[in-house]
């Protein structure tokens, strides 16, 4: 699977926004969906978990969906399967970010046009910890 075309100076660019809030962040530690975020919390992102499931992930209040998260939002990075992501896009645009960031492995076109129309930038299949790794 081929990823977006940013160049590297793009993926610095969004890689200086702080406010990132995690959809399908995970408890588990052992998933990338865990060990991004915790990676991205020890590089003083501002990290706001979204999963239904609990109430708090790595000591932070875990919100049940994107409509409930109060506070500012640049970047949405999105860690669930590519079939669900035109659904969470629809509702990430509401909250108006300057980026939808989908991990590696995830890619879906439809929900991506959609994000581009709304005016968000769109990172697809990579991993925000390699990439700010390789960058930084």
């Amino acid at each position: 699977m081929e990823c977006d075309q940013h160049s590297d100076d793009q993926i610095r660019k969004i890689l200086s926004l702080k406010n990132v809030a995690v959809v399908g962040m995970s408890k588990n530690e052992e998933k990338a969906a865990h060990y991004v975020p915790r990676y991205l919390l020890q590089q003083g992102f501002n990290v706001m978990p979204v999963n239904p499931t609990t109430d708090k992930i790595l000591d932070r209040r875990c919100f049940a969906d994107l409509a409930h998260v109060d506070q500012p939002v640049d970047i949405v990075d999105i860690f669930r399967p590519s079939d669900q992501v035109l659904e969470v896009v629809r509702e990430a645009i509401k909250k108006k970010p300057k980026v939808i960031w989908l991990q590696e492995g995830i890619h879906n076109s439809e929900a991506e046009e959609l994000a581009r129309r709304a005016g968000v930038e769109v990172v697809f299949n990579r991993c925000m910890l390699a990439e700010h790794q390789r960058l930084f």
